[in-house]
């Protein structure tokens, strides 16, 4: 997914002639912290409410703000997680895309970003997650996709993430079922360190069956 994708038609659009008290109220009504500024098509900066709040004249327009705009902005044929990466460094509301040097192309809001993200990682399809703790050299996508086949399931999404405090490398697999109490027992045989699981409990389940059944013939 490309940033120029993403952009929103919805979101309001700041000129160098508008005044801080404009920015304030298009801010307050669209419930954001930033927005961007534009000039003949060209995008300025991005302006943040703490600016527009903190100026002792509201009717001070833009273009005498300007040495406080954020130039921060994406290309918009660049990949979506550049868009992502600005958003969390910054913390912005609103992420500019522009085209060429500062040609203006639109804005993407940061809760779309979360809502694209989600479904790169699959956080919205259905299914059991496991995080495997591990050395980095000890990495085998290969290896992993086979201990998880051998229990009839596949992985729809892996993620991984290196601490650098803990020198430790996690890997995040999304299944494509919800149970996992197998695929778990799989991989800690083969000596994996299992930090996290999430799903149904199939043996636990099993058992409570196998209970069930137990306590109907003895009511007999």
């Amino acid at each position: 997914m490309l940033n120029k994708q993403l952009i929103s038609s919805s979101l309001p659009v700041l000129s160098l002639q508008d005044t801080a008290w404009q920015a304030q109220q298009m801010m307050a009504d669209h419930h954001l912290f930033h927005l961007p500024v534009t000039d003949n098509d060209q995008f300025a900066g991005l302006i943040s409410e703490d600016d527009v709040l903190n100026t002792d004249d509201d009717s001070r327009p833009l273009s005498e703000m300007e040495q406080q705009l954020l130039k921060l902005s994406v290309r918009g044929d660049a990949h979506f997680l550049e868009a992502v990466q600005l958003c969390n460094t910054y913390g912005l509301s609103v992420v500019p895309v522009i085209e060429k040097e500062t040609e203006w192309l639109g804005a993407i809001p940061a809760p779309d970003l979360l809502k694209y993200l989600g479904r790169m990682t699959g956080a919205d399809e259905p299914g059991g997650v496991i995080v495997l703790e591990m050395e980095k050299s000890n990495f085998s996508f290969s290896e992993m996709c086979k201990l998880v086949e051998t229990n009839d399931a596949q992985i729809t999404q892996l993620n991984t993430f290196f601490d650098n405090q803990a020198q430790l490398f996690y890997v995040t697999i999304k299944l494509n079922r919800f149970e996992v109490s197998d695929v778990v027992s799989t991989f800690q045989r083969y000596d994996y360190t299992v930090k996290y699981y999430f799903g149904e409990e199939l043996y636990e389940n099993e058992i409570r069956s196998n209970y069930d059944h137990l306590m109907n013939y003895l009511s007999m």
